[in-house]
C-alpha cells in the first residue's frame, strides 16, 4: 500500500467522521428545539432543524459510501 493511498484513506475517514459529527450535532440541535417553548417561531426553527438534519444525514451517508468504496478498492481491488 502506497503512502498516497494511506493519505487518501485517512482523509476520507476524517471527512466521514466530520460528517457524522455534524449530523449528530444537528440531531441534538433539533432535539433541543423540540424541548423549547410552544411558540410559532420555535416550531419554525424546529422544522428547519429537521430539514437541516436530513441534509447532514445525506452528507454523512455519501461520505461513508466514498470511504467504503475506497476500502473495497484497497482490499479487494474493485
Amino acid at each position: 500500500m502506497s503512502a498516497d493511498t494511506t493519505t487518501e484513506l485517512d482523509a476520507m475517514q476524517a471527512q466521514y467522521k466530520e460528517a457524522v459529527d455534524a449530523w449528530i450535532d444537528s440531531i441534538r440541535h433539533e432535539e433541543d428545539l423540540a424541548s423549547g417553548d410552544h411558540s410559532v417561531a420555535e416550531i419554525d426553527a424546529w422544522e428547519q432543524a429537521g430539514r437541516d438534519e436530513e441534509v447532514l444525514r445525506k452528507h454523512a451517508k455519501v461520505a461513508k459510501e466514498h470511504y467504503e468504496a475506497a476500502l473495497r478498492k484497497k482490499f479487494f481491488g474493485f
